[in-house]
């Protein structure tokens, strides 16, 4: 199989990493906000695999954003999460960090691809 690259690896490894929250948060007799940080923060890594098969340069780095809009709606429902009480600091921190990364690897290559229009 074809090495998709360290972007895909990291979407698929938070998409991994939000599929054990929802369900931590499941066992906890939440279910709303585990469905939307799921849709959320599984949707970063659908939309940037849709962007790697793009019809152009525009299509890729409009894919790119929908990628950003998502990691940004994600760091909200964790927001809520930590400050609802239903996850705690370390975890927080932890999803943060690894959301952040990626925004700035999303940022860095829309910065790059608009370049090219």
């Amino acid at each position: 199989m074809k090495e998709k690259g360290l972007m895909y690896d990291k979407c698929v490894a938070f998409s991994i990493r939000m599929v054990k929250l929802k369900e931590y948060l499941a066992t906890h007799n939440d279910f709303v906000m585990g469905k939307q940080i799921l849709r959320s923060g599984t949707s970063i890594g659908a939309n940037y695999s849709e962007a790697l098969s793009a019809e152009s340069n525009s299509d890729f780095v409009h894919k790119l954003k929908v990628s950003m809009k998502e990691i940004f709606e994600t760091q909200y429902w964790l927001d809520v999460l930590v400050q609802s009480g239903y996850i705690d600091q370390n975890l927080y921190s932890s999803l943060t960090n690894d959301s952040e990364e990626l925004r700035k690897l999303f940022a860095s290559s829309i910065i790059t691809a608009s370049k090219q229009l």
